[in-house]
């Protein structure tokens, strides 16, 4: 085929490539910097900082591709997917940015040269028609005098309500900020002369919209003011999968080439044969959304990221369900998905399997949340008489069968039934208050609570202090006093519990005075508060009281160790790893440290060693452990770690171990290097797209480690009955006589399967010369069952076998027909008589078919009648 959606992308970046852009990386799916935002959504999303002038461009001109996800907000396509013919939730956008470079003029001419050019997209001008800002005359200018477009199809759009730049062609980055006109290329599929301008523009089986350039040129400072801007930019975005079903020539994104195929091997494991079908389509949308959504390290949730994918998951397999598909199938499609991507990393690859094992765990947990919703939902929908569902079934169906409500709206707008959502969401926050109170509340805590006051933090140096009581919390309310077995939250004047911050945890330990005790969980910043989480187990503890607080120190200690560990390991991965090995996270706790940081390679165990070696040489070495306050200039100067464009105060605390290791840091740690003992790795892995991980433990902890992984060796030998040195080879030896067995076994196997088919042949029933096999099995080898119908079809030739295989209460059926015959009778046909019969489960093709399910004593009667039911269709002279 011309012109792939592959080709297409690549045909994007040459070009502006040869214009003299920078061709960079699209941004992940989360936005780093921007917490506004769940999900990258648009091309300029990564560039934002550029066009607030908070941070200064390393390059003036730039192309990208970048992956996007629109699920929520103002840019929500969910509803959508499937019933047009554009939409998605996941998408790859075409854009090109120039910061203070080029701007109308070039822009417009690198888009029609792009798009109309022989060497390039070739697309015919007459069809091409644009769209511009009432008010920008410039641009009007440009389409009409040096591009020479005709004027009948540039169109103005002018502002809504009389409001000024209140326009669909003038775009902003918020309120206030950056913002400027726009001009839009749209595709001419058709033209509708009975239709208006405006609905022409708003009808995509005429106009299609491909490209949008916005001219960013003003700053808004009010409602009704805007400035010029000094420095102009540019910023565009194409739709990959609009653009290709353009150069395609087809009028739905869904018959581009890399739908096509998604689709069609979707519609392999369905009973569905048109691959225009609603569901086919949100199926094929949906698998790519999830697919780089868990790439990106999100796991399905009930919250934040992981909601959205658990969301998007569960609205894919009811479109599934729709179209037949009643096995798991999920993780079956991956292989073709990454093939389809085509894009050169093996990281996808290297993923492949977390995916696969996370979308099988989400399947098998929803398909009977799915069976059991439907089921109840259907009985509802048969009770209403006014199209309305009550908000008490919907409720019911989430509380009690996790079925979602996303779901149940989708479902009933599928059969024009609306929910009572005010009664819905009545249930919901009464169950939402009830559980609260269930709920322990130092695990629990609000981090709403603001209090506009400073706690002081003493604890680098003291274990132990007095302290006044400023504050405290019962249940998010403020209170005077708090009593013996009561949770919340306690706030001081000043304290030595360090608050979870920096990926170290908070403190455990109590505060007491006298005969009163209140036992602190956890320590949590607040603000500029430090509150104090946990539990009264004596007296009664009052505002405006004094009280001594006092930590953990083994809990503390264990704490320092894996943080000074820490930054030992960041400087030893930069030394072996090289300087591009960067802090992306970590978890300090009292048992174990974790660190992510960015590395694109492998990492072998010869480099894990390696690591291991310096950090414990660095032990060895006793280092004394010093922090000093510098000024942030001082501490760059110094050579200090940091990501230098967050924010930070003036001065920065900063940690010495001696030259090795030099971090901006505000944790605690130990005093030397030696207090730290030991260091060993236990573990490491990929967190996402060039992320790698690496686990580890300290002193006791990996003492403790190193001693169980001593003990299990010994035990294995004890087992295998040789000794330390050559255990390895006593395993090389089994696993080699294993294989054999299992060979000889198979062989067996087959001896057996041979003379299976032999008696099975003896009992054919024949009809109007078609063969008929039906006959049941005990406790046989299920994949020998799958082996025996196909070799049965092959010695038959013009035959349906139905081979049942019972195993103590349950069951299983393997159908197989041969192809002559499934225009008639099918196997999915017969097996679904099956499993309807014994609420069973199962799935398959025309030619072939399996299930099962747990009701056994109805097999007997269910074959009678199967075999009656063929019996009549054969004599019926149906074939």
């Amino acid at each position: 085929m011309k012109n792939t959606t592959h080709e297409i992308r690549q045909k994007f970046l040459d070009f502006f490539k040869e214009k003299g852009h920078s061709i960079l990386p699209g941004d992940s799916l989360i936005p780093k910097n921007d917490s506004t935002l769940l999900f990258t959504n648009a091309g300029m999303n990564q560039f934002k900082d550029f066009f607030l002038g908070k941070k200064q461009k390393n390059y003036s001109r730039i192309a990208t591709v970048q992956n996007c996800l629109r699920t929520g907000g103002k840019h929500n396509d969910l509803e959508n997917v499937g019933y047009t013919e554009r939409h998605h939730t996941f998408f790859e956008m075409l854009g090109n940015f120039s910061f203070d470079d080029y701007f109308k003029k070039e822009a417009i001419m690198y888009a029609w040269e792009l798009l109309t050019s022989k060497k390039w997209f070739n697309l015919d001008k007459n069809k091409l028609w644009i769209s511009v800002y009432e008010n920008d005359i410039e641009t009007y200018k440009i389409w009409k005098n040096i591009i020479k477009v005709p004027i009948e199809k540039i169109i103005k759009i002018g502002d809504k309500n009389n409001i000024k730049y209140n326009s669909d062609n003038f775009w902003q980055m918020g309120n206030t900020g950056p913002c400027g006109p726009s001009t839009e290329i749209f595709y001419q599929f058709k033209i509708d002369y009975t239709q208006t301008t405006q609905e022409l523009f708003n009808n995509n089986n005429c106009l299609l919209e491909i490209w949008n350039i916005v001219f960013i040129e003003f700053n808004r400072i009010s409602n009704t003011e805007i400035i010029p801007l000094a420095k102009k930019s540019i910023d565009t975005g194409m739709g990959l999968e609009r653009i290709a079903s353009v150069l395609q020539n087809v009028n739905s994104n869904y018959k581009i080439d890399i739908f096509q195929e998604l689709i069609k091997k979707i519609s392999y494991f369905s009973n569905i044969e048109n691959l225009n079908n609603i569901s086919l389509k949100i199926v094929a949308d949906h698998i790519r959304a999830i697919f780089f959504l868990i790439s990106e390290d999100i796991t399905p949730s009930n919250e934040h990221r992981g909601y959205i994918l658990r969301r998007i998951i569960r609205r894919t397999l009811r479109h599934a369900y729709k179209i037949g598909i009643n096995q798991n199938f999920f993780y079956k499609i991956i292989p073709k998905l990454i093939k389809l991507i085509n894009i050169p990393s093996g990281i996808l690859k290297e993923k492949e399997k977390i995916i696969q094992k996370i979308l099988k765990k989400e399947e098998l947990q929803f398909s009977q949340t799915l069976n059991k919703g439907l089921k109840i939902l259907n009985q509802e929908v048969k009770k209403i008489s006014n199209n309305i569902i009550s908000g008490k079934t919907a409720f019911y169906l989430y509380d009690t069968f996790g079925f979602p409500i996303d779901l149940t709206k989708d479902i009933c707008r599928e059969r024009g039934i609306k929910i009572d959502l005010d009664d819905y969401n009545k249930y919901k926050n009464e169950q939402k208050k009830q559980s609260n109170i269930r709920k322990k509340f130092y695990k629990n805590y609000n981090q709403d609570i603001i209090i506009n006051d400073r706690s002081v933090f003493c604890g680098y140096k003291k274990n132990r202090i007095k302290s006044l009581i400023k504050y405290i919390f019962v249940e998010n309310k403020a209170v005077s006093s708090i009593s013996e077995n009561q949770l919340g939250i306690i706030f001081l004047d000043k304290t030595c519990f360090y608050p979870e911050s920096g990926g170290q945890i908070g403190d455990i330990g109590k505060l007491y005075f006298k005969k009163t005790c209140f036992l602190v969980e956890n320590t949590q910043n607040f603000g500029n508060m430090i509150g104090h989480i946990g539990k009264v187990i004596s007296g009664t503890i009052k505002e405006k009281s004094t009280i001594y607080c006092k930590i953990d120190k083994i809990h503390r200690n264990s704490i320092q160790l894996n943080h000074s560990a820490t930054h030992l390991l960041h400087a030893a991965l930069q030394k072996i790893l090289g300087n591009n090995a960067l802090q992306k996270g970590s978890l300090v706790s009292n048992t174990h440290l974790r660190f992510d940081f960015s590395y694109t390679k492998n990492i072998n165990f010869s480099q894990i060693h390696k690591i291991e070696n310096v950090i414990n040489e660095e032990i060895r070495n006793n280092h004394l452990i010093k922090t000093k306050n510098l000024n942030i200039e001082e501490a760059k100067r110094n050579k200090a770690i940091a990501l230098f464009d967050h924010k930070y105060n003036n001065i920065v605390r900063v940690v010495f171990i001696k030259d090795f290791s030099i971090e901006l840091c505000g944790g605690t740690h130990t005093n030397r290097t030696g207090k730290i003992g030991i260091f060993k790795i236990i573990g490491q892995s990929n967190v996402s797209s060039g992320i790698k991980r690496i686990e580890a433990l300290t002193g006791q902890y990996a003492i403790n480690y190193l001693h169980y992984q001593d003990t299990l060796i010994k035990d294995i030998s004890l087992i295998l009955k040789s000794n330390n040195s050559d255990i390895q080879e006593k395993i090389k030896n089994l696993i080699l006589k294993v294989k054999n067995l299992e060979k000889k076994a198979d062989q067996l196997q087959n001896k057996e399967n041979t003379n299976q088919i032999k008696k099975l042949l003896k009992k054919v029933d024949n009809i109007k010369n078609i063969k008929l096999l039906t006959h049941i099995l005990h406790k046989y080898d299920q994949k020998s069952v799958r082996i025996i119908v196909d070799q049965l079809k092959k010695e038959l030739k013009n035959a349906i076998i139905i081979l049942i295989n019972k195993i103590n209460n349950s069951y299983t059926i393997n159908c197989g027909v041969t192809k002559n015959l499934t225009h008639s009778i099918t196997a999915i046909d017969i097996v679904n008589i099956f499993i309807k019969e014994t609420q069973g489960k199962g799935g398959g093709k025309k030619e072939i078919a399996e299930g099962g399910g747990m009701n056994n004593a109805k097999l007997p009667i269910i074959v009678k009648n199967i075999k009656q039911w063929i019996t009549e269709k054969l004599k019926n002279n149906i074939f």
